[in-house]
């Protein structure tokens, strides 16, 4: 596949700019390190005898030492480092609507005069009236363009997730400006950002016109649910809410993009589900349709990664050679996608959920994956030739990166990124303290922030184009954090 100059990404550590002209600079730096480094970064099955974050005894190599109480009872960071609360749910945005709670997946762009922007997933069920951006009796509504609802309930339950977007000013560490920029979505999880300057929102959920949900009151449904929906940071309103049929109708969690061919991975929030990729007709264009293909191990049906029934039935490190199936009809009645791969053949994953691309490399967490069901990291290496007839001669390989123990610091993988500096950073989604877990190229991990106050996991990792800020989601609290300090940028 041959790609425009606009999509091909120099091999650089440090970020690179795609494009500014074409893509207002919003194309913003993704954060490389070296294969070599990558590899050995992630082999970190028990690394260390830590029983919690909160026991964790980071390295002293890792450059940021030992967490300390919050005295606001928000996020335990460690000395030098600061927050500021960016967003939180029920404040009142520029657009007359309210800020919407369950923050999840989240992507930094780089805006105006050093600005960064910010988009946001909202992943609020239909019956979850108080994250609302309406009001808990939408009495907001009436702000909305109808024409950019996606669903509007009859105009009495309008569907209550979306994305938001964020103006935030790094020097006086303040937002300028926040809307709604996807509206009348469900359950928007986790996604994925592009290097052409947007947001692909991932709806988890498979509702059908019709559906009603009786919680004190009726919600209804007009439109189909489970789709991928993309929203370019630079939209300063609402954008028509067009889904992405061809990537597929199942309960997505997350995507990653991969800049040097346009082909998009995507993983499934199921105890049983597939990692998928999407070969678009037009890299960048997703909206001009491609084919929807589930991964397979190559000569080896159905194989089982989640090593739950056999331990160790795929070996930590070991690459095997992949191959991918085509997805006929991805737009389906039925949520049944994962099972009609499954019956060509398709790989076996424990509740695919982050994503992210690195170097040239896919890396996933299978939140549950394992022996002891803690979770796992999973890395694909792309074919030379993916997406094409060459690959079946060049296959790509999939490996276990690593599988989560009681002894290891992190556990149940959420969200992911890669810092700037080349650190793995990675939000947690398990019982007690949820945190962040950075791993380091040698595989060292050490606690980077810590949840210490509630149950709520935190999730849309990322970093500003600078490098100099780290965002973050509390999502229980319905608040979107900035983190500064002494980042090694």
């Amino acid at each position: 596949m041959t790609l425009p100059e606009t999509f091909r990404v120099p091999q650089f550590r440090k970020q690179v700019i795609l494009d500014v002209n074409s893509y207002n600079d919003l194309g913003s730096p993704l954060a490389m390190i070296s294969r070599r480094r990558f590899v050995s970064m992630l082999a970190i099955a028990a690394a260390s005898p830590a029983k919690s974050l909160a026991e964790a005894k980071p390295s002293a190599a890792s450059g940021f030492g030992p967490l300390r109480p919050d005295p606001n009872g928000i996020i335990d960071l460690p000395a030098g480092f600061d927050y500021t609360v960016v967003a939180e749910r029920g404040q009142e945005m520029n657009d007359g609507l309210l800020v919407p709670g369950l923050q999840d997946g989240m992507a930094a762009f780089a805006g105006e005069d050093n600005s960064v922007i910010l988009v946001c997933n909202h992943e609020i069920n239909p019956y979850e009236v108080a994250e609302s951006p309406f009001g808990r009796r939408a009495e907001r509504y009436s702000k909305v363009n109808p024409l950019v609802q996606y669903d509007n309930g009859m105009d009495k339950s309008p569907a209550l997730g979306g994305t938001t977007t964020i103006h935030y000013d790094p020097t006086t560490r303040r937002r300028t400006h926040m809307h709604m920029s996807l509206s009348g979505t469900e359950n928007n999880c986790a996604g994925g950002r592009t290097p052409w300057g947007s947001w692909l929102s991932c709806e988890e959920c498979f509702f059908d016109p019709g559906t009603s949900f009786e919680r004190g009151y009726v919600v209804h449904r007009q439109k189909k649910h489970g789709y991928v929906f993309e929203v370019p940071a630079n939209a300063m309103e609402a954008v028509n809410p067009l889904p992405l049929t061809q990537m597929g109708r199942f309960e997505h969690e997350a995507a990653a993009v991969n800049p040097a061919t346009g082909v998009v991975y995507l993983t499934e929030d199921q105890h049983q589900s597939l990692l998928y990729r999407f070969v678009p007709n037009v890299p960048g264009q997703l909206s001009k349709g491609g084919r929807l293909q589930a991964l397979c191990v190559k000569d080896q049906k159905n194989f089982d990664t989640r090593n739950w029934l056999i331990a160790g039935g795929m070996a930590v490190n070991r690459s095997y050679e992949a191959s991918w199936i085509d997805l006929e009809e991805p737009d389906v009645t039925e949520n049944d996608l994962r099972l009609r791969g499954a019956d060509l053949g398709a790989a076996i994953f424990a509740r695919g959920e982050g994503i992210c691309y690195a170097d040239g490399e896919i890396v996933m967490a299978a939140t549950i994956g394992g022996v002891q069901r803690l979770g796992q990291l999973f890395a694909y290496t792309p074919s030379p030739a993916e997406g094409t007839d060459g690959e079946e001669k060049l296959p790509g390989k999939i490996r276990l990166l690593a599988e989560s123990t009681s002894d290891s610091v992190l556990r149940h993988a959420d969200n992911l990124t890669l810092s700037p500096w080349g650190d793995l950073i990675v939000c947690e989604d398990t019982a007690g303290h949820c945190g962040l877990v950075g791993i380091r190229p040698d595989g060292q991990q050490y606690a980077l922030a810590d949840n210490a106050y509630t149950s709520s996991e935190l999730a849309g990792i990322c970093f500003s184009p600078a490098g100099n800020v780290m965002f973050v989601n509390i999502q229980l609290r319905g608040m979107t954090l900035a983190i500064t300090g002494p980042w090694p940028v």
